[in-house]
């Protein structure tokens, strides 16, 4: 009989808090925590809030019922350390560090590690992050970008992709680093990685404006028509970014980045609205064609998963174009909770070797 190992994730997002309880694979409950952004503006920093956050995360626990002591490990959503190979990674003081001074940027995933560090440290037991944002497997070739001092960076949605990855491998009866798949993460911002054999090695930039425009990013620009518009006097550079991301995409376009209203108003006649968001399908496609150019045609399969996938109109608008590169599966919503925990349990199980940060 299989151990039973209760592992507690925990996953901050920028204005909410995902945490889970589960027994292997089994929820005992999930429950997002919402923050007010009048809340979350009181803070000046993302580490400023880890108190405020740590609280609500062990208040939760203790109306949920579920004794600290029952846990065997406790797991966090990998935030903006110094890029790492994908996998499980023990939580250490050098991560802490850096999660807290955010080495590649500030972001509230920053803190998934640090309270899940602290709680594991009162209770004796491990602490992990696994697949974090800063996931960077890139290939040499996919790091230049055409100007030196601009590198190319892998900023995307690691665990999600590499949790519907080894779902579908799973269902078409292997192992994920057996396969080549080419992933699309469609929600607020939209990522399409090449996986090899359990590798990303190519990735478009999400959060920085790189790749297709998304319900709330601006994705690739033309780059002559941004320089003009940094120049211009009329902007801030804070308000450049806003545009670039959070009031980009969809957002920018129809003042919405929920697809739901957008296709109410398709079905009401809205032509325009209809253009725009075939386009961002249009550009996704686009995207996929050019990670099976990297793997030289060679794809067992094509992912789309994210919140967007639970569009059917939206998606059959990208099997129609990329249905010949190879079969399309779909996988709405995302994974990331168990995914979190599923990498602890590999860890747990000998099926990996947990990896030291460094």
């Amino acid at each position: 009989m299989n151990q039973i190992y209760r592992i507690l994730a925990i996953n901050p997002g920028s204005t909410s808090t995902k945490i889970a309880v589960y027994d292997n694979e089994d929820s005992i409950f999930t429950k997002t925590i919402f923050h007010s952004s009048e809340i979350i503006g009181q803070f000046s920093k993302i580490h400023d809030q880890y108190n405020f956050r740590k609280e609500m995360v062990v208040n939760t626990l203790k109306e949920q019922g579920v004794d600290l002591n029952s846990l065997d490990g406790v797991v966090g959503r990998g935030g903006n350390m110094k890029p790492v190979k994908g996998g499980t990674y023990g939580i250490n003081e050098k991560m802490i560090e850096d999660l807290k001074v955010g080495v590649m940027g500030q972001h509230a995933s920053n803190l998934g590690g640090i309270i899940a560090w602290e709680i594991a440290n009162l209770l004796n037991i491990p602490a992990y992050v696994v697949d974090p944002v800063v996931v960077d497997e890139l290939e040499d070739l996919a790091r230049i970008s055409g100007m030196p001092e601009i590198p190319r960076k892998s900023k995307d949605h690691p665990l999600n992709q590499k949790a519907v990855g080894r779902k579908a491998a799973a269902e078409l009866g292997g192992k994920y680093e057996e396969y080549n798949f080419l992933i699309a993460h469609l929600g607020g911002g939209i990522s399409i990685g090449v996986h090899k054999k359990g590798r990303i090695i190519d990735v478009n930039n999400a959060l920085d404006g790189d790749g297709p425009f998304s319900p709330e990013r601006s994705g690739g620009l033309p780059v002559g028509s941004l320089v003009d518009m940094c120049f211009s006097g009329e902007y801030t550079k804070q308000e450049i970014m806003k545009k670039i991301v959070g009031n980009g995409g969809l957002t920018a376009y129809l003042g919405t980045n929920d697809g739901r209203e957008i296709q109410k108003r398709i079905k009401a006649g809205d032509e325009y609205a209809k253009l725009i968001y075939e386009a961002m399908a249009y550009q996704i496609s686009k995207e996929i064609g050019a990670g099976a150019s990297v793997l030289r045609g060679e794809v067992d399969a094509i992912l789309l998963t994210g919140g967007v996938a639970y569009d059917d109109e939206f998606t059959a608008w990208i099997k129609e174009r990329v249905g010949f590169i190879a079969p399309v599966m779909v996988y709405p919503g995302e994974f990331e909770m168990v995914a979190l925990v599923q990498g602890v349990l590999r860890v747990m199980n000998g099926v990996e070797s947990v990896k030291i940060y460094s």
